[in-house]
This record gives structure tokens, C-alpha cells and sequence, in this order.
């Protein structure tokens, strides 16, 4: 593959207009959560990344549908299989505008009132914010980036791995690993809590750490993961949550950024893979 560039953000604060995306996305993901069968570990209700920007791929209903946010050219997308195309400007007005719009074109187009989420709809009395379509496209192609070194690191993968896949409630890219064993003591028939994994993704920031940053954390968490030496720029974080952390800044100063961070990743995973399974196999004997 392509040694894979990534971009610098842009310096001046892109806030508002990720805040923007983030709850236009949501209302992305409410229509998969209404309209999907559901998969574990919610696969049915996140976005997928796309050359434009994140979309929800095609959505089998009443009618064949697909939503999609396009940061290139800030844009609301709608499209049916029978033709219908929906084409709106995203300018940072409340999410209930942009769900309104959405809500408009699919019943126009033969959804059923029924499958509209209670919730598609947000706060009318929100402000517009200070949305920038140059942010917008800046984070994009961060996004790009991710997106495809993660489908590298996803390819050398023997193991079970979710899609490659931004969830709209935190606005974070991701993918598990699934080992494909169970955690003693959890029902295994809800997979979220009885399932080993290992998430690998990205955020362009949260309350806890203001800026886009890299995650690595497992699930159970092992015991020897926090002493586990990582490279320089890297860290591990333990407030509010126990990850392997590593700063989008940090990681474009690198001489090679696309090098240095599967070799993080594999370090880790196969770090997960020893300490996961290992501990499994203590178990078991015990």
C-alpha cells in the first residue's frame, strides 16, 4: 500500500464546526438504529467513512436509502434507489433544521412516519455556531488518513475485526479486534460486555483530553498493559480511562508517521494477545 500522509489540522480552532458535524452525524446514526437490524456491538448504527466524508451506506427499509455528510463541500446528501437526491448546504444551522431536511426528503420519498427516530429531531432553540467549510474539509482529510492506516493495520489481522467505523455518539474513528474469546462470569449472549477486545481508534477530542488524540484500550483491561514501554510520544492514560494515548500533534512531528504508528499498534496488539489470552489460559486451570 501507499505510505499514508497525514495532514496538518489547521491551526485556528475547529470546535464549533466539529461540534457541528458531530451532532449532524448523530442524526445519521439514529435513522441506522431505527431502520437496521441490529449487529453486535452496535455495527447497525455507526458511519463509515467515504471519499466525501462519512455516510451511512445503503440502508434497506421501505425504501432503499443512503444519507451522507460531505465535508468536502459541506453538504447534506440523500439519495433513494429509485432516484430521489437530497442536496442542502451545512452552514452550522441546528442540528433540528438538518434532521428536518432528512425527515422531509424520506417520507417524500416513501419511508414510513413509523421508522422517523422519536429523537431524529434536536432543539430548534439552538444557536447556529461558527461553522467553517475549510475546517470542515481539514478534518476530512484527517479522517481519510485514519481511515486508511487503519485498513492497513486491519489487513495483517488473522483474527476477527469490526468494520472501520466512526460512532455518531462520540464522534470518535474505530476498530476492535475480537480474539473470539469469552470473559468468565459474563452472559454470553450479550456480546458488549462477554467479549475480549482490544479498540484501536481516533477522536478529534473530548472533555477529558481537548485535542485529536489516538486510543488504544482493551477490554478486560490487563493488569500488565500499563507497564508495558511505549515510544517516545506515546502514553498511557488513566483518567476517566485506561488507553495507550498518543497526540495527532506528536504524531505528524514524527519522521514517519505512517510507520510509527502501526508499528504502535501492532506492539500493542500483540502485547493484547499475550497478556488476553494468557490470562485466559491461567484461568482455565485454576
Amino acid at each position: 500500500m501507499a505510505q499514508v500522509r497525514f495532514p496538518q489540522l489547521l491551526e485556528t480552532d475547529t470546535a464549533d464546526t466539529r461540534s457541528a458535524l458531530h451532532d449532524y452525524a448523530r442524526i445519521l446514526g439514529n435513522y441506522l438504529k431505527v431502520c437496521r437490524p441490529k449487529r453486535k456491538h452496535w455495527w447497525h448504527a455507526s458511519l463509515r467513512p467515504s471519499l466525501s466524508g462519512l455516510t451511512t451506506g445503503v440502508v434497506h427499509a421501505d425504501i432503499d436509502f443512503e444519507l451522507e455528510l460531505d465535508l468536502r463541500q459541506s453538504n447534506i446528501h440523500g439519495r433513494t434507489s429509485h432516484g430521489a437526491n437530497l442536496e442542502a448546504a451545512l452552514h452550522g444551522q441546528p442540528a433540528a433544521e438538518v434532521a428536518r431536511l432528512a425527515e422531509d426528503f424520506l417520507l417524500a420519498n416513501g419511508l414510513s412516519k413509523n421508522l422517523v427516530p422519536e429523537n431524529a429531531i434536536g432543539d430548534d432553540e439552538v444557536a447556529r455556531v461558527t461553522y467553517s467549510a475549510e475546517h470542515a474539509r481539514s478534518l476530512h482529510l484527517t479522517l481519510n488518513s485514519v481511515s486508511a492506516a487503519m485498513a492497513e493495520f486491519r489487513a495483517g489481522i488473522p483474527e476477527e475485526t469490526s468494520p472501520i467505523q466512526l460512532w455518531p455518539h462520540h464522534f470518535d474513528l474505530s476498530m476492535l479486534w475480537l480474539p473470539g474469546e469469552k470473559i468468565a462470569g459474563q452472559d454470553p449472549r450479550n456480546e458488549e460486555y462477554s467479549d475480549k477486545q482490544m479498540n484501536f481508534g481516533f477522536t478529534f477530542g473530548d472533555e477529558g483530553i481537548p485535542e485529536p488524540y489516538f486510543y488504544v484500550t482493551a477490554y478486560p483491561f490487563p493488569d500488565g498493559f500499563p507497564s508495558l514501554r511505549l515510544p517516545a510520544g506515546a502514553s498511557w492514560h488513566t483518567q476517566g480511562f485506561n488507553a495507550a494515548v498518543l497526540r495527532y500533534r506528536l504524531l505528524i512531528e514524527s519522521s514517519d508517521p505512517d510507520a510509527y504508528l502501526l508499528d504502535l499498534w501492532n506492539s500493542l496488539l500483540s502485547a493484547g494477545r499475550e497478556q488476553m489470552l494468557a490470562n485466559s489460559d491461567r484461568g482455565q486451570r485454576q
